[in-house]
């Protein structure tokens, strides 16, 4: 959710449970203007919050001219004080994937291992070796963005542009959806590197405007059901509410450009959700 608009847009999502006390959000409303001049952003969001066994991780956006390739991710313990993360590669999300399990400890120097046994040889010399896997928890954290961000991310139809040089802004004239349209699942789109679009027929690609129906449709997720739409605040706000990552809380007020979405809870994916829905 926009820095500029966090006491509002915290309250909105509040009916989830997912929020910031008075010190936080003050904080954070002074540290992220700081942010915005010290790195040259064009606007700064803050993402939200990783819960850890000792300290939490406070998680901030910086977006540059392409909303979608010029991105970069931070995190604070207090506030106050940002670090950056570095991007996540295939590598090291390969390495997390087999390392990384439980709850966050809250240490970015905290190191997960996993211990590998290979053999080889024949069946009476066979030679056992030990392949140790070592990665630190400020690896884990952007990997675990990384993945929140792909899977989780998501936007109102319409709100972003795609310019023919395939420069992604946001969409000024954007007025927000209607009533009728923020309670279709059709109209919210995953802001992240489209991976079905290539696979619809030449007939459905016919309907799709190329300028603002570049991302994928949330309602083409696996498994279907994985997203929770309610209209809250006596209909006035719509919310989405991830059930394959619990804790990510989207928003949009019908008929405004606002919107946003905030992550709070353990890092954690829900992969039981295919045999729960």
């Amino acid at each position: 959710m926009d820095s500029n608009s966090l006491f509002y847009s915290l309250e909105l999502v509040a009916g989830s449970g997912n929020t910031l006390n008075v010190e936080q959000t003050t904080a954070l409303q002074t540290s992220l203007v700081i942010l915005k001049k010290n790195y040259k952003f064009h606007r700064v969001l803050f993402w939200g919050k990783i819960l850890g066994l000792k300290e939490d991780y406070f998680i901030a956006q910086g977006r540059g001219e392409d909303e979608m390739k010029d991105k970069k991710t931070l995190y604070s313990f207090n506030c106050m004080d940002w670090m950056l993360l570095a991007p996540a590669t295939d590598s090291v999300i390969e390495e997390v994937s087999k390392t990384a399990k439980g709850s966050f400890v809250g240490d970015p120097s905290y190191v997960y291992e996993h211990v590998e046994i290979h053999r080889a040889g024949g069946r009476n010399d066979a030679i056992q070796e030990e392949v140790v896997t070592k990665v630190n928890e400020e690896s884990r954290l952007a990997v675990t963005v990384h993945q929140i961000d792909e899977e989780a991310s998501v936007v109102p139809r319409g709100a972003y542009l795609k310019s023919p040089h395939g420069l992604v802004q946001i969409n000024r004239s954007f007025g927000g959806l209607s009533h009728s349209e923020a309670g279709k699942l059709d109209n919210f789109l995953h802001f992240s590197k489209a991976k079905n679009l290539k696979k619809k027929s030449i007939l459905e690609m016919g309907d799709l405007n190329p300028a603002i129906d570049f991302l994928d449709v949330l309602s083409d997720d696996i498994p279907k059901g994985s997203w929770s739409l309610q209209l809250e605040c006596a209909s006035r706000v719509l919310v989405l509410r991830s059930l394959l990552w619990p804790g990510l809380t989207f928003f949009h007020l019908p008929t405004t450009p606002q919107h946003g979405h905030i992550y709070i809870g353990d890092g954690r994916k829900n992969l039981d959700l295919p045999f729960m829905i």
